[in-house]
Order: C-alpha cells, then structure tokens, then sequence
C-alpha cells in the first residue's frame, strides 16, 4: 500500500467521524465512562498511598507498639477479648530494655467502632463534642517525635499527685479558644474543672482532611483514671534507639512479655508487637480490594463502549456498503478498507479515552479539596492504551467484513 494511499484512507476515516458528531459521541460515552473511573479512583489510591507513607514516616520506624490483640481490620476473636491486659508494671519492666529509649502506656476513651470521641469539652459558652480523652506519660511527645504548639506536655510531678490538668489537641483547642490564649484556662470535661497547660501540633490526616486525633484532650494516666477508672486496657508504644535493632528489641520483648505473663514454652503468644510496617501493610491489603473494584467497574464501562462501538460500526458498513463499492471500484484494495474502518474504531475509542483522562484529571483535583487526591501518570497512560486496545479488538470484525464485500454487490446495494 503506498503512502499516499494511507493518507487518503486515514482522511477518510477521520471525515467520517466529523461528519457524525452526535452518533460518534454517544458510541464512547461507554469509554469515556470507564477510563474517567480508573482515573479517578486511582488518583484517590495514589493520594491515600502518599499520606499512609507521611504518617508512617511521621511515626517514624524506630516504634513498635504493644497491643494484646493483633494489628489489623476485623472483630476481635473470644480468645483475644479473654486475653489478659497490658499493665502498667509491664510497661516499666519494658523501659529497662537495654535498647529501649522510651515507653509510653496510652489509655482511651472513645468508640472504637466508629473511631471518634464521645465527650464534650466546655469553655464558658463555647463547647467542642465528639472529644477523645486519652491518658499518656509525661515522655508522650518524645515517643512519637510530636511538638507542641503552645504551652508544655505535663510533668511526673503532676502525673504523681493526679493534677487536674490537660493538654488539648489542636482543633479542640482552636474551636475552643479561637484566637485567645489557651494556656491557664480552665475548661470542663465531664463536670471537672482542668486546666490547659499545652496545645498540640496539628497532626497530619490520611484523607487531608481534619484528623480525629487533633479533637483530644491529654491526662496524666492517673487523671484520667479519675475520670474513667474502669479502661485498664494499655496500649503501649515502645521507642528504640536504632533501626537496626528493630529484630533484637522484638525478642527482647517478646521474651520480657511471655515470661510477665508466665506462658508456657508450647503455648502462643497471648499479645501482639508490630510496627510502623505493619499499617503499610495493612494498608496494601486495603488498597488491592480497591484497585480490584476499579478494574471491574472500568472494565464494564470499556466492554459496553466497545460493544456500542462494535455495534455502530456495523451499522456504518450497512449504510456505506455502496461507498465502499465504489472505493474498492476504483482501485482500494481490502488493506485500504481494513485500515480505514479499523482506524475510525480506534480513533473514537482513543478520543473517549482522552476525554475520559480530562475529565477524571479534573475530577480528582477538584476532591484533592476534600480528600488526598493525586493523578497517576501511570493509570492515565494505561487507560489510554487499553481504550485504544478496546477499539482495535472491537473494531476488527466490522472492518473485516467491510474489507471483504464483494465490489459488484456492494454497488447494487441500494
């Protein structure tokens, strides 16, 4: 086929297009469905994927945690709520661990089904609900690298004779106070009088929006126990000294745990140690459900627009079955034919397909305002090729049975 010819059929081919907007507008809605999906969903995995990587970096990697139940999603089992509890005592024995920089035992109250607080704090005549109370060691910050905005975390001194004080978390100190110093004010969290000795930094979110742990109030263990004597469940966070110790110090307390909690060399642990890897790895689960929801629900988007393109192209080569005897009359060849219809399926899946990218780009830099939200090269270079790949696998057969019609019947066709 020489190379004018070419030019001359892909001209055709794209004519053709122009002069059926409507119609070959409608055939790709079905793509540009499907490809708007994968962008936006992955956009939305890789901006959760970034703020998972700031948290865990932000956590840092020198800090395991030490729960009695296992790190991850799903109800507890009976055996892990007859578990025995984290005390205290255990916590004390951890920080005399030859690598071990700091241990802090946290208490909360919350629901935990839905993660969010359940208490009322009160300044005057302004209040902020659905507040967490946590208690913590005075070493909290050092554990977790956290800074303070305003004010100083709580002393041993406090922690010792139960001081009526707390620290707040940013947002509840912000709705509280609003441009007023905090510091010295007394608030009152469920009828007791405390008063605010430090302010936290605003902590990062996974969604970008607001973090449930900016709205908290902080106590010294023993001041929270006054207010809810009955949560002795400990979770503790250990801080080691080196990375490269992460195995060591895991034995070390693993064998300091079993041997507190007098298990037998054949019997299970009864706890459960992970660290920071262990949320990115949870979070790969979580992550693969959704890459699987996005492939099925493009995929049923690119397969009913390469139906309706298979569709309309048949019905093209019906209604220009003489055109196409008067082509191959005077001289196209069944390579001019296929190449033609092949690429008029093709271009109208290719141009579903960007307009698909266009609109699920801008999509997801509208949501990066409510949710994390980034846009991957990668996906976008994908949906593009497999639109095109829909128009040439659904585009075949009609240019097939275009390029193989007899010239004489064609032109009879009427």
């Amino acid at each position: 086929m020489r190379m004018d010819d070419s030019k001359e059929t892909v001209k055709l081919a794209l004519d053709t297009l122009r002069a059926n907007k409507m119609r070959s507008g409608l055939t790709i809605l079905g793509i540009v469905i499907g490809v708007m999906t994968v962008i936006i969903i992955s956009s939305i995995i890789n901006g959760l994927n970034s703020r998972v990587s700031d948290i865990v970096e932000e956590v840092g990697s020198n800090v395991l945690w030490v729960f009695r139940f296992e790190f991850g999603i799903g109800r507890p089992t009976t055996e892990m709520l007859t578990r025995k509890q984290l005390t205290y005592e255990d916590t004390v024995a951890m920080q005399l661990l030859p690598h071990v920089v700091a241990v802090s035992p946290g208490l909360r109250y919350q629901n935990f089904q839905f993660n969010a607080g359940t208490v009322t704090v009160k300044y005057g005549t302004h209040k902020v609900e659905s507040t967490t109370l946590e208690g913590d060691t005075y070493n909290m910050p050092e554990v977790y690298d956290l800074d303070l905005k305003e004010g100083r975390m709580f002393t041993q001194h406090e922690e010792d004779y139960a001081a009526n004080v707390t620290v707040l978390g940013y947002d509840t100190a912000d709705e509280l106070f609003g441009a007023e110093d905090p510091i010295g004010k007394e608030v009152n969290i469920e009828g007791q009088i405390f008063t605010v000795v430090g302010v936290m930094g605003k902590q990062k979110s996974l969604t970008g929006g607001k973090n449930p742990d900016d709205n908290m109030a902080y106590f010294t263990l023993r001041t929270f126990h006054k207010l809810h004597p009955e949560v002795l469940d400990y979770w503790v966070s250990v801080k080691f000294d080196d990375q490269k110790n992460k195995s060591l110090v895991e034995d070390e307390l693993r064998e300091l745990l079993r041997r507190r909690r007098k298990l037998r060399a054949d019997q299970p642990d009864n706890f459960a140690i992970f660290g920071a890897d262990s949320i990115a790895r949870l979070w790969g689960e979580i992550t693969g459900g959704l890459v699987l929801l996005m492939l099925a629900l493009s995929s049923v988007g690119l397969l009913v627009g390469g139906v309706g393109v298979m569709n309309i192209m048949l019905v093209s080569v019906t209604e220009r079955t003489r055109e196409i005897g008067v082509r191959k009359a005077i001289g196209a060849t069944r390579k001019n034919i296929l190449l033609q219809f092949t690429l008029e399926a093709v271009t109208l899946c290719a141009l579903g397909g960007l307009i698909g990218v266009v609109m699920g780009t801008g999509i997801s830099l509208i949501l990066r305002l409510l949710i994390a939200s980034i846009p991957s090269l990668t996906w976008i270079l994908i949906s593009l090729a497999s639109s095109c790949g829909i128009g040439l696998v659904f585009g075949i057969y009609p240019a097939w049975k275009a390029a193989n019609l007899d010239p004489i019947e064609a032109l009879r066709y009427e």
